[in-house]
């Protein structure tokens, strides 16, 4: 159980305190980040990318006593239809051979020097192949099995996935269930798959709604261990969809129910807490704003209702 680094606001003041607030209550951490486009291409290896922001941040965490599960990010993360922005802005691609090696490099840099106990090699696979042109899905696919073959050829100890968006699995908000049989197969590498789950935006108004198999189901069929990488509920209203910092209290109550169901081995937030937008500059796209509130506490670093929750699950005993 745990969060990643994402700070409340543009204030590196506060990075090491907004991570110790919220270490008390996790076990582990996580990282979800795009490969560093504009420092290699103006030159700099791969592993002296990871070398200058991942390293640190992770033997922080290890530090603290944090397992570390990494989701690597080749698109963009906020519109599936496209790729990273700073990849577009230097006018790269991961269709091109170049970018494609950068990216190999650059992951297996994070492995061979983090050794996250699981390594997510692409990030919700199946609405990139839903919304981005069918070249860039294709080599997504390739990439991530490249570096796999090399990270296993290497033997670093960690367990791969990609992350599956299940609101797309599900076929939400209103097609039939799709399932992940298509990522099943083109990401065969798979030690565990990883889930990204913003029900919110498949349509769901109250947290009771979402089925209990809601997890469960998108692994049947396989026998792989389910984590959920990213996700949550917002405490406010975004656009016609309405919430409370109460509403949100039932939804992490709700998703526990959905996670033992499943025999999730972790739940992860990306944002611990709200995030206040004023000090970022260029501003972000709107798109942000689907998920500025999903934090557990506040951007002042205040804790909401839902963190009682997170808190009472996280000290259940651990099951065998």
């Amino acid at each position: 159980m745990g969060f990643s680094a994402i700070p409340p606001r543009n204030d590196t003041a506060i990075i090491v305190p907004a991570i110790n607030y919220w270490a008390q209550r996790s076990d582990a951490a996580i990282i979800h980040a795009s490969p560093h486009w504009a420092a290699m291409i103006g030159g700099a290896s791969p592993a002296a990318a990871v070398d200058s922001v991942e390293v640190p941040l992770a033997n922080y965490f290890r530090a603290k006593g944090l397992g570390l599960v990494f989701t690597v990010d080749a698109t963009d993360g906020l519109d599936r239809s496209k790729e990273a922005p700073e990849l577009v802005a230097l006018g790269g691609s991961v269709t091109d051979t170049a970018i494609q090696r950068l990216y190999r490099e650059w992951v297996f840099a994070v492995a061979d020097k983090l050794h996250p106990e699981y390594l997510g090699l692409a990030a919700e696979t199946n609405l990139i192949r839903a919304a981005a042109p069918d070249s860039v899905y294709q080599a997504v696919v390739m990439m991530a099995n490249d570096v796999a073959a090399q990270i296993r050829a290497a033997a670093v100890p960690c367990k791969l996935y990609v992350s599956i968006q299940v609101e797309v699995a599900w076929g939400k908000p209103s097609g039939p269930y799709q399932g992940i049989a298509q990522d099943l197969t083109d990401f065969p590498f798979m030690d565990a798959f990883g889930l990204s789950s913003y029900p919110y935006l498949g349509g769901f108004t109250v947290p009771e709604d979402l089925p209990l198999d809601y997890y469960s189901k998108v692994a049947e069929g396989t026998t792989l261990p389910v984590l959920v990488v990213e996700g949550g509920w917002p405490s406010i209203a975004v656009g016609s969809f309405v919430s409370s910092p109460a509403l949100q209290a039932r939804y992490i109550t709700r998703q526990l129910l959905l996670l033992d169901h499943a025999a999730a081995r972790g739940v992860f937030q990306l944002t611990f807490y709200d995030l206040d937008l004023s000090g970022v500059s260029p501003p972000p796209p709107p798109t942000i704003g689907l998920f500025t509130h999903l934090g557990l506490a506040d951007s002042a670093m205040n804790a909401k209702p839902a963190l009682t929750v997170w808190d009472n699950a996280f000290r259940r005993p651990s099951s065998p």
